[in-house]
């Protein structure tokens, strides 16, 4: 990395501006609590303390022995912790979210009382929408995009703007470096720390905490070794039934564990794009990991050269575009809609998102030198849905942004 990504990382090491930052404090002001929830270790704290800590009261339900407060009395609990508070970690005592309904009601027109962070998105969602339902916003907050990364939070992508965005100003290689670092900001914040080393412990605490308290896991090592096989597998069509035979284990717990990684935002299951939405639901689907660096972690890649021309060079392009597109809509308030194309004759879009009714075709190349061949399949896609989609795009490792075909445009990563 270059010398004003170094400088930049002593800067980030005080605070990295969020995309999420105006969504949340206007959240706040317009429902009587927050929900961020998110994967570990994603900045959900630092950016709740940044924005509110001089006049929120901060709780951890961390500890076991203030999560057994909690447990014991909660309504004790809440006296004592007024509004307004931060409830850190809120997965741990799902039991105090109807005393908390309960607390809300009784000043309901008062906004922002209570902010509660969780790293268990579908556990934390049920119960949210159980006890909170009319009360809180539900918002995520996933690792850094690259526009964060480079201080800039508020850009849009090349297909959200008339005009182009500046273009980042790291290099081919010191892109492909940022992909094997991934987005999470303690490693942003410290240029200098062993990534390698901090995924490694990630994924123990990961497991430790939050695998075992969402199902019963027998055998850990099978688990990582499930992780391991998903990595390998990144932008293909997964069959799981394939995947549970090599491990050795059943179908129903391979199930059970990909809805763990997805219930906990490591990974995203990217299924195929059909007018009918009910063929999406049964077709063979892709998984993708949130950060591309937890990817080239459990990849085992760890160089330059390892990553761009290894077996798993586009696997990883495409991880790290497809992350931008989710942390650009997610950190906007939004639920993505994306999907992938393919049909019965092989012709593929790597991406579709699904944006007011508009479908924007996306192709992604590891190239630094895109051509008109490449365009194939966005072509073939507009021409099938030309009343949906009228333009398509590509994302290449070059710096240029050109128009390649007719109606697809070429451009740069660093646009995103």
């Amino acid at each position: 990395m270059n010398a004003d990504l170094h400088k930049k990382g002593r800067v980030l090491d005080m605070y990295i501006e969020r995309t999420l930052q105006p969504v949340l404090l206007r959240a706040v002001e317009d429902f009587p609590a927050v929900a961020l929830t998110g994967p570990r270790q994603s900045g959900k704290t630092t950016l709740l303390k940044r924005l509110f800590g001089d006049r929120y009261r901060y709780v951890s339900l961390e500890p076991p022995d203030v999560r057994a407060a909690a447990t014991a009395d909660p309504r004790g609990f809440l006296e004592i912790n007024q509004p307004p508070l931060i409830l850190d970690e809120i997965q741990y005592t799902p039991d105090l979210l109807p005393y908390i309904k309960e607390k809300i009601d009784a000043h309901r027109d008062l906004k922002g009382q209570y902010l509660l962070t969780g790293s268990q998105n579908l556990l934390m969602h049920q119960r949210v929408t159980e006890s909170l339902a009319g009360r809180s916003a539900i918002l995520k907050l996933l690792p850094l995009s690259f526009h964060e990364l480079e201080g800039k939070p508020q850009s849009e992508l090349p297909w959200d703007v008339e005009r182009p965005s500046d273009r980042s100003c790291l290099s081919y290689l010191e892109i492909w470096q940022q992909f094997i670092r991934g987005g999470y900001p303690e490693l942003a914040a410290e240029p200098g720390r062993d990534s390698a080393l901090w995924y490694s412990s990630y994924v123990q605490t990961y497991i430790e905490r939050d695998v075992r308290g969402l199902r019963q896991i027998g055998d850990l090592t099978q688990f990582q070794n499930f992780l391991r096989v998903l990595a390998a597998r990144s932008g293909q069509l997964l069959n799981l039934s394939n995947v549970s035979r090599d491990l050795g284990v059943s179908l129903n717990t391979a199930k059970q564990w990909l809805s763990i990684l997805e219930a906990t935002f490591q990974v995203v299951v990217l299924r195929p794009y059909f007018e009918n939405v009910g063929k999406r639901l049964v077709k063979t689907p892709k998984v993708y990991f949130t950060d591309v660096g937890m990817l080239c972690h459990l990849a085992g890649v760890k160089s330059i050269d390892q990553a761009a021309s290894g077996p798993l060079g586009g696997a990883i392009v495409e991880t790290a575009v497809l992350s931008e597109i989710i942390k650009a809509a997610v950190h906007r308030g939004e639920e993505p809609h994306d999907y992938f194309w393919r049909t019965s004759h092989g012709v593929e879009v790597d991406i579709v998102t699904e944006r007011e009714g508009r479908l924007i075709p996306i192709e992604v190349k590891q190239t630094a030198t895109p051509r008109p061949a490449h365009a194939s399949g966005i072509s073939a896609f507009l021409n099938d849905y030309a009343g949906k989609s009228d333009k398509g795009w590509l994302v290449h490792l070059g710096d240029m942004r050109l128009p390649i075909a007719p109606n697809v445009i070429a451009v740069p990563f660093g646009e995103l």
